[in-house]
């Protein structure tokens, strides 16, 4: 499928990129190209292939969510840049 350098434009307009005459026939080679090889793949049938989620047999390895203790607050906050208390002070999001 080869793209027009029209189309080429208004995805760039929609992606928000400025491209110049060498970048624009660049992408439109590269995304005509990208477009032939989702097409070729549209072919293959795969009506006899079984859903995958995940094609390797990886397992989620994390911890077991139990209840700890935390942190004493001299402990979380040692390396506090600036402290007010037990909490730390950060710089204002909003004026006020």
């Amino acid at each position: 499928m080869s793209l027009t350098p029209e189309q080429v434009r208004q995805v760039a307009h929609l992606a928000r990129l400025k491209l110049d005459e060498d970048e624009m026939e660049r992408m439109r080679l590269q995304l005509s190209s990208i477009l032939d090889h989702i097409e070729m793949l549209q072919a293959i049938d795969v009506t006899d292939v079984p859903i995958t989620a995940q094609v390797t047999d990886l397992t989620n390895v994390s911890r077991v969510d139990a209840v700890t203790s935390s942190l004493p607050v001299d402990a979380a906050l040692a390396n506090a840049p600036d402290r007010q208390g037990d909490y730390f002070r950060v710089k204002a999001v909003f004026e006020e």
